[in-house]
């Protein structure tokens, strides 16, 4: 039976709804995405402390100054990365529980700064950080949109949830055109 089978037949049989979160902390899909990301980070460590910093020596000094900025960009936006991978790893390994870490989750701010590729002088930066910058992103985006597909879902307190949404759905409508049909 595989993993994904008997998470669903767990939840099945407790009369619960699969959580999206739970599931994919579960799979090798978040041991891939969490070895991508770590061997990002230490690409990026090997190159901005090597080939980088000897690359970095012969650019123009406007050049210069954009290369420092984008490098701490890199560096800022991959160790944000890596802490909302070792958060959930640690979840999946019972090292911490999911009240903590929602808590230091929350500490942790994926940030949207702008794309460089549009920055004057970026195409001037060389090809490797431009690389890595890229491959950030691409983490990045994916990594977001991970976290808002496990995020929990909201409780509604019990006074404010509807007892059938579709029966809401349809008083709001006979609402709205009986107050049309006595405007007449």
């Amino acid at each position: 039976m595989s993993n994904g089978s008997s998470v669903e037949n767990l939840f099945a049989a407790k009369g619960e709804t699969v959580s999206f979160g739970e599931r994919f902390q579960a799979s090798e899909q978040f041991d891939r995405v969490f070895s991508e990301g770590m061997a990002l980070v230490e690409r990026s460590a090997a190159y901005l402390d090597g080939e980088g910093r000897r690359e970095s020596k012969g650019l123009p000094s406007q050049v210069t100054v954009l290369y420092a900025t984008e490098s701490m960009r890199l560096t800022t936006r991959l160790l944000e990365l890596a802490s909302w991978l070792l958060i959930r790893r640690a979840l999946k390994e019972g090292e911490i529980t999911p009240e903590e870490a929602e808590a230091k989750r929350a500490r942790v701010k994926l940030q949207t700064l702008g794309r460089p590729a549009h920055t004057k002088g970026f195409t001037d930066l060389p090809e490797g950080l431009r690389g890595l910058i890229d491959a950030s992103f691409q983490l990045h985006d994916r990594i977001v949109q991970l976290d808002r597909a496990m995020l929990p879902p909201k409780v509604e307190e019990a006074d404010d949830a509807p007892i059938n949404p579709v029966a809401t759905q349809i008083h709001t409508l006979e609402r709205a055109f009986g107050l049309r049909r006595a405007a007449s």
